[in-house]
């Protein structure tokens, strides 16, 4: 027996249309031209459609096309899809950027099936799905991994140039030392000059293998008292050459006098390379070249010492300034940046109890101010040794302890004009031995050694002797190692990085003696 409906009871294309509303994804239906020629027309669109291209839900007002060229980011993307479309008759969740009815970009999922028309167009029924959010959690996704990638091959890239750097600065000290030596001697004006131009040229050499150390090597973080301005220097010595041949002049106006503050002095550096970076690569994508001024000075009233960093680039419009800290956000173009750069920026920044902000007109360069709070007291540094500068008690021993033949020859021949007598040991081992026999006024050992090196010379010499602790000043050709460097830390010893000067030398061996 055949069931009746009631009267009350929807009909059928009431109950359809009620679905069509209700499915949460967008639904189109309509005549659509391959080509591009003919205009669209659109025979159904439920709400959802319509707010997935930012239309009005009003079924009244127009109705969008998605198919239509100008929905399109790229003109081969509709292409492709048309062609697959009319191969296949269907596709089934197939990825498109299109664009909403703002002109703002969109990433969707299709599912769609196509029969061909009369006029040589395509009756297209299709879902579509707004997957942007998808998307951009899939492209953090992958710029998270390839910053691991990164920090992988920067830790690998920091240990090859670890090693180089000490094999580079033992020589480099070896050439220092002697040039002073020389120097001392009375020589003729053509043989000082050329010996003044192998001590500039030498220390030239060391600070680019100490500035590749500090920007190249991941450090673990150490806060010390730290002297901003030579930072600053540090830091625009490593973009000189980029800077010089990008035609981008670079004006330094630092404060004298600046007081200390307390603070790791890499991260600092990290937070100056990206906002010096992105000043750079801001100018030369408006101008081609650029002009770059770096400042500070110190707030009395406050209390904090301030880093600016001025462009005359394109400047940051207002509704970007308000993200510009965020993560993974960045106006530059896709595979130029991954939009974490001024994120770290700003997290050291606030680790260090500081400040950042960007203050800009558009069209007329940025500015971004760094204030961090000055620094209180004054921590043990390799520089705190005491001052003496007069010549020692005579009968002041010394040992020297370094495996370079040249270079322990050059510093026990300087202690030796200074009024030491001194000793000379090829490793730890042999100094050891020295240590048990006499009583050392000053120690000058290497960190970095065959068989015994300097960090196991010390915890068994001290062991035995815990006086000795004050009596030993390190050389190292590598202290942004981040075994030595916190050997260093842990145990207050004086140090000295490779290539140094000899007078320096002298100053911390006199000042022990004193």
């Amino acid at each position: 027996m055949r069931r009746r409906e009631s009267p009350s009871s929807p009909s059928s294309a009431d109950a359809y249309q009620r679905l069509f509303e209700s499915v949460h994804e967008g639904v189109y239906i309509g005549r659509v031209s391959p080509d591009g020629a003919a205009a669209s027309e659109t025979i159904a669109a439920n709400a959802h459609l319509r707010l997935m291209f930012g239309f009005p839900a009003d079924p009244a007002t127009d109705a969008p096309r998605p198919f239509d060229p100008d929905r399109f980011s790229d003109p081969q993307a509709r292409e492709a899809f048309f062609s697959r479309l009319q191969r296949d008759g269907s596709v089934t969740d197939y990825l498109l950027r299109l664009r909403r009815a703002d002109g703002s970009p969109m990433w969707a999922e299709v599912t769609a099936h196509a029969d061909a028309h009369a006029d040589g167009g395509l009756h297209v029924a299709s879902l579509m799905r707004d997957v942007s959010e998808r998307k951009r959690l899939e492209m953090q996704a992958r710029d998270l991994y390839h910053q691991l990638l990164q920090a992988e091959k920067m830790a690998a890239l920091g240990q090859t140039i670890s090693g180089v750097a000490h094999e580079l600065n033992n020589p480099l000290a070896t050439i220092l030392t002697w040039a002073e030596r020389l120097a001392k001697h009375d020589v003729s004006d053509d043989t000082r000059r050329g010996l003044d131009t192998i001590l500039q040229q030498s220390e030239r050499a060391a600070r680019i293998v100490r500035n590749l150390l500090t920007f190249a090597r991941k450090r673990h973080t150490t806060r010390t008292m730290v002297d901003l301005n030579a930072v600053v220097r540090e830091t625009l010595a490593l973009r000189a050459y980029d800077q010089r041949v990008s035609n981008i002049g670079t004006i330094e106006a630092l404060a004298a006098g600046l007081p200390q503050v307390f603070a790791d002095p890499h991260q600092i550096q990290q937070v100056l390379l990206n906002l010096v970076i992105n000043a750079e690569q801001a100018m030369l994508a408006a101008n081609g070249r650029g002009s770059l001024i770096v400042r500070t000075w110190y707030d009395n009233e406050r209390d904090v010492v301030i880093l600016e960093v001025s462009d005359d680039g394109p400047g940051v419009p207002d509704d970007v300034q308000t993200k510009i800290f965020d993560p993974f956000f960045t106006t530059k173009e896709v595979g130029k940046g991954t939009g974490l750069g001024l994120t770290v920026a700003y997290a050291i920044v606030q680790e260090h109890g500081g400040e950042i902000r960007v203050t800009s007109n558009e069209g007329r360069g940025a500015t971004f101010t760094v204030e961090v709070p000055a620094g209180v007291g004054a921590m043990k540094t390799r520089s705190d040794a005491p001052g003496a500068t007069g010549p020692v008690t005579s009968g002041s021993l010394a040992l020297v302890v370094e495996d370079e033949s040249a270079l322990a020859t050059a510093v026990a021949e300087a202690l030796a004009d200074a009024g030491f007598t001194v000793d000379r040991a090829g490793d730890g081992e042999e100094a050891l031995a020295r240590v048990r026999e006499r009583a050392y006024d000053v120690i000058v050992c290497d960190l970095k050694m065959p068989r015994v090196d300097g960090m196991a010379f010390y915890r068994m010499a001290v062991e035995g002797a815990p006086g000795l602790a004050q009596r030993i000043i390190f050389m190292t050709g590598d202290v942004a190692g981040t075994e030595a460097e916190r050997f260093l830390e842990e145990t207050g010893c004086r140090w000295l990085a490779k290539p140094f000067r000899l007078s320096e030398l002298l100053r911390v061996a006199q000042g022990i003696v004193a």
